[in-house]
């Protein structure tokens, strides 16, 4: 049985969508709060089964994310507790001077997670 095909833009109108029914347009949304048009309702409800098993699992990474994100400070602060205890006078530069190249790495990362901000769900970026 071959794969079914999925069509991006119906996994894209779904990322962007509030898939609550407005009862004064009879229609769903855009996560802006815009409702859909008459053709964008018929598209989101053409969608296949394949093309929304696609939006879910773009939906659980980017909730993945959303958590990584949210423990992003507390992970920071796990990682560097060993450097620092290691130290007298507790500065994230002279920590930085006792990791190994991989745990500088490691810290980048972290202090990236922690620092950027959070990004909004859009299609195929998770």
């Amino acid at each position: 049985m071959p794969e079914p095909e999925i069509r991006p833009h119906i996994v894209a109108l779904l990322c962007d969508s509030h898939l609550k029914y407005r009862r004064d347009t009879n229609t769903w949304s855009h996560i802006d709060g815009r409702p859909f048009t008459m053709e964008e309702q018929a598209t989101a409800f053409s969608t296949t089964r394949a093309e929304f098993e696609e939006f879910a699992a773009q939906h659980t990474r980017y909730m993945e994310y959303l958590r990584m994100k949210t423990e992003a400070p507390e992970a920071l602060q796990r990682f560097l507790a060993p450097f620092m205890d290691q130290l007298t006078t507790k500065t994230l530069g002279n920590a930085v001077e006792l990791m190994a190249k991989d745990d500088r790495a490691e810290l980048d990362r972290l202090l990236t997670v922690v620092t950027e901000p959070a990004r909004r769900f859009t299609p195929y970026t998770f």
